[in-house]
């Protein structure tokens, strides 16, 4: 299935149905009177976040979606059904934008929350609404009103614990492959992955998921390579693995430069907690790996993990990191919600 992470879409929802004009005429019945019911209301258009979409593919291929506008009403007091509604299915971690894809309208992060986006016109009174004692047979009823419609955005940012970071080719998607049973491409050539790939990582007994991301080049906030649009995906994760590739020249530089884009980007990635280590370490002599890493601890200020994907070294030490550096979030997290009030206490 084809990963699609940013879609626009039009969506409308339903008028509403107009009021009937009627009376009843019946043999016998002297004193029959206006009968004509009420429109429906239109149809209102909601978005539901599911389980088991991963992507907003559906929505490259219709981008309009119109609730059924409320049926008119009828003779005998015969009230008009409600149009039906449309619910928009989004995957878990889906955010709803105004056109100008900055407003937020909603954060969909859990399955089953829903939102509702435009709320269907209400139908229009029929006659017998407006009979009374000085207008005995009024011949006039009320139109349904016009739904509301508008574009959005719908910008999906996966939920994961943990972000593989990074320059293109730094070893992110052989990590991957090499601690979960993701089967992302891999190849000896930069941007070999061109979308994020998750991973379900598990150490000693826990779990947690794992993103990887196309790779980040000098110039990325500028639309450089891909680009920084994927770093959205890494938003919700709480710490970051930045790996640095151990066989080329500068691996201070490389640092820097992934570092300056996170930092471009802004949106606190960061602020995050970081585990730096250099990568590749298998195809490094013994005293390269501590001239590279030296080099890098200079330029990230503590000392980086030395690891190899391809022969596992330090594999375990690194998520193991990457557990703690989890728990202490969601612990800090945790403080750092208010609890409920308490009650004052009386003697």
């Amino acid at each position: 299935m084809k990963f699609l992470d940013q879609a626009k879409i039009y969506v409308r929802s339903g008028d509403g149905g107009a009021g009937s004009v009627s009376f009843r005429r019946e043999k016998f019945i002297e004193f029959g009177g206006p009968d004509g019911g009420d429109g429906g209301r239109g149809g209102d258009v909601y978005a539901e976040c599911v389980d088991g979409l991963n992507t907003l593919i559906d929505y490259r291929y219709q981008q309009h979606f119109k609730a059924r506008p409320g049926t008119h009403g009828m003779g005998r007091n015969c009230s008009g059904p409600k149009g039906d509604d449309v619910v928009l299915r989004v995957p878990v971690g889906t955010q709803i934008l105004e056109e100008d894809n900055e407003t937020l309208i909603a954060d969909l992060t859990e399955p089953g929350q829903r939102v509702l986006l435009l709320k269907g016109g209400n139908g229009g009174f029929g006659n017998a609404h407006f009979k009374s004692s000085t207008n005995q047979a009024p011949r006039h009823a009320n139109p349904g009103l016009p739904g509301e419609e508008k574009w959005i955005w719908l910008r999906l940012k996966l939920i994961a614990d943990a972000g593989l970071v990074g320059l293109p080719n730094a070893g992110k998607s052989t990590f991957l492959a090499s601690v979960s049973a993701a089967k992302p491409k891999i190849a000896d050539y930069p941007f070999t992955t061109l979308h994020p790939n998750l991973g379900v990582v598990e150490i000693d007994g826990r779990g947690f998921v794992l993103a990887d991301i196309p790779g980040l080049i000098e110039g990325a906030h500028e639309g450089v390579g891909l680009g920084d649009r994927f770093l959205g995906h890494v938003e919700r994760t709480r710490v970051l693995l930045h790996l640095v590739d151990g066989t080329q020249e500068d691996p201070a530089e490389a640092y820097r430069v992934v570092r300056g884009e996170l930092e471009a980007y802004g949106h606190g990635l960061d602020e995050k907690p970081e585990i730096v280590a250099l990568s590749k370490a298998d195809s490094l002599l013994p005293e390269e790996r501590e001239e590279k890493a030296k080099a890098l601890e200079e330029a990230c200020g503590h000392p980086p993990l030395v690891l190899s994907a391809a022969s596992r070294e330090n594999i375990d030490r690194t998520l193991r990191m990457m557990i703690r550096a989890i728990d202490r979030d969601r612990e800090e997290e945790a403080n750092s919600i208010p609890g409920p009030a308490e009650e004052p206490w009386h003697p």
